[in-house]
């Protein structure tokens, strides 16, 4: 699975983010321009910091704007993780091998992209009235959605209770 975060802007989310992506073998994707700097300053190192000892074990590629992204990738299956959709998030089939893309904290996904995609558009049921979820939560929400659909490849679905 591929996880998009198009102009990520808090570096804690990101780093969130990376270990949801090495817990489920997702590879991240990080679409420019960036809110932080993901090389080895400050920001970067709270960023792997939320990542804990995950970070090294990230598949991770960084573009920088969406036009990189789409000619390096060219996604033949994806969905767009927008507040503005038309349909839930798990009324919808996800593939292996999927792109599931994800806005900015402060504005979400871009409208032309949104208007290009629309039936590609999907959202996470909310009380009326409340802006969103916070991104990493709605990236593991769809993340984990994806993977219980393909019955979790690969995955260790029981802990050292099961020997109980």
């Amino acid at each position: 699975m591929n996880l998009v975060l198009v102009e990520p802007e808090i570096p804690q989310n990101c780093g969130n983010i990376a270990r949801t992506c090495v817990l489920t073998g997702s590879r991240l994707h990080l679409v420019g321009p960036l809110g932080f700097d993901v090389s080895d300053s400050a920001v970067a190192r709270n960023m792997k910091r939320c990542g804990l000892d995950y970070w090294p074990r990230l598949d991770v590629a960084v573009y920088e704007n969406l036009e990189e992204f789409f000619r390096e990738n060219r996604p033949t299956d994806i969905w767009l993780a927008t507040t503005k959709a038309p349909r839930r998030y798990d009324r919808v089939s996800y593939a292996d091998g999927c792109y599931i893309l994800f806005g900015k904290e402060s504005a979400g996904l871009p409208a032309p992209l949104r208007r290009q995609y629309r039936e590609r558009c999907v959202r996470i049921p909310m009380l009326p009235g409340e802006r969103s979820l916070n991104l990493s939560n709605s990236v593991a929400v769809m993340a984990y959605e994806a993977l219980r659909q393909l019955d979790f490849p690969g995955f260790q679905d029981l802990g050292e209770m099961r020997e109980e």
